[in-house]
């Protein structure tokens, strides 16, 4: 039996097909900006694994199916033999770019369009460079005037990463004071950080947790803090807290292994319980004697952040999209990784606005290549991977434009337009 719907306001009983055929004809008359044509769509958070179209209008992802016609396409690209997934989320870095020489409004920081969009990152999330107190200032310098997403965790030191003595002073650790900023920009700020403290007073760890209840947002802790037991941090973080610089033995922290390079059972009970594990590379906190045992014993980073900054982008530490690839080699799957590297991170965040390419989301993708090779990757005590894959960004797409094309998969060929004046 014909199976039929009233429409309010027409008093008439129409058919569902009738429906459905309206619908199909306004999405094939509605003009589509750019269509991405027979890539392996990778959409963990729309469970989508395989060869399909991708069509962008007006900045939004408009579908994504097996076969869209390219008739109302103003540019179409050829993604055969790549992979489309959405943009990817790295959420430790320091971009909070100025003139003073440390990090806060410092030339310690990166700018992000410098480095984020040729390899594929749209959103990156500053790790706590700025506190409640020079917040605006770095909305004003950087976020706001940035083609990449920017999003914050907010330091609980009042003035962020400004160093010692500064950083760790108690009476500018204000909980309250954080969640109010935080509260003031809740589409920017996903976040409270704690980071440098020397001392063994718990009190900078539980005012940045107060901080973070506050708002109920997640606490990332960075946790380069000696006095600090790793059992204990682990066991005061709630589910969905951020647990980064995993994968490394520094001296001022507690390694996740134990002596025999087996994970210790209470970071497995952190995983558990919900604790997200990032990466958190750096110049010096990625260790491959650490992390390749690690993710062999189960331990996968639920994130990739990358610790951006001036000295780790010139050091082991390429970008994002080669800690991806260092994984790729170590034995995650292309599907585990794309998850950590978008819908995982979007989670974290508490943005699944982010991450995915479900109709009606923002239009922000990479089409990647896989390249199969020899290739060498570097820890941050200069020890040599050998790797057979890489990934490298071929076009990224922020909120529907094109920012990034590394070989031209969106250009005209020079000899379509070349013109030869007769005489």
């Amino acid at each position: 039996m014909l199976k039929k719907v009233i429409i309010p306001g027409l008093g008439k009983i129409i058919p569902v097909f009738v429906i459905l055929l309206f619908q199909v004809m306004i999405l094939h008359s509605q003009e589509i900006d750019i269509l991405i044509k027979g890539g392996h769509v990778i959409d963990p958070g729309n469970k989508i694994d395989g060869i399909m179209d991708v069509a962008v209008a007006n900045g939004k992802i408009l579908r994504v199916a097996a076969s869209i016609p390219a008739g109302n396409a103003k540019k179409v690209i050829d993604a055969g033999g790549l992979y489309v997934t959405p943009g990817l989320i790295d959420i430790h870095t320091h971009v909070f770019v100025g003139t003073n020489n440390g990090f806060a409004d410092g030339f310690m920081c990166i700018s992000p369009d410098d480095i984020t969009l040729k390899a594929g990152i749209t959103t990156v999330v500053d790790a706590g460079t700025s506190g409640w107190r020079n917040f605006p200032v770095f909305k004003r310098q950087v976020i706001d005037r940035s083609v990449t997403r920017v999003l914050a965790f907010l330091n609980i030191a009042g003035s962020g990463m400004t160093g010692f003595p500064s950083e760790e002073d108690l009476n500018d650790m204000d909980a309250r004071m954080t969640s109010l900023v935080i509260d003031q920009y809740p589409e920017i700020i996903v976040g409270v950080k704690i980071g440098h403290y020397r001392g063994s007073d718990w009190a900078p760890f539980d005012r940045a947790l107060e901080a973070a209840k506050l708002s109920d947002v997640p606490l990332i802790v960075e946790c380069h803090m000696p006095q600090y037991p790793l059992e204990e941090i682990l066991g005061r973080l709630r589910p969905g807290d951020i647990y980064t610089h995993s994968y490394c033995t520094a001296v001022d922290r507690d390694c996740l292994l134990d002596e025999n390079l087996k994970i210790k059972p209470f970071v497995m009970e952190a995983k558990k319980k919900g604790v997200r594990f990032d990466v958190g590379h750096g110049g010096g906190m990625f260790h491959f004697n650490i992390a390749v045992p690690a993710f062999r014993q189960g331990l996968k980073p639920d994130s990739f952040g990358s610790d951006l900054h001036r000295s780790s982008i010139n050091s082991g530490m390429k970008n994002m999209l080669d800690i991806v690839s260092k994984f790729l080699n170590i034995g995650m799957s292309l599907q585990d990784a794309v998850y950590s590297a978008t819908w995982g991170p979007a989670g974290t965040l508490n943005r699944k606005d982010l991450g995915n390419l479900g109709e009606g989301a923002v239009a922000d993708i990479v089409i990647l290549s896989l390249k199969e090779g020899k290739f060498g990757f570097i820890d941050t005590r200069n020890h040599r991977l050998e790797g057979t894959k890489k990934l490298e960004a071929e076009m990224t797409i922020r909120n529907g434009r094109i920012v990034w094309d590394q070989n031209g998969l969106s250009a005209e060929n020079w000899l379509d337009h070349q013109k030869i004046n007769q005489k």
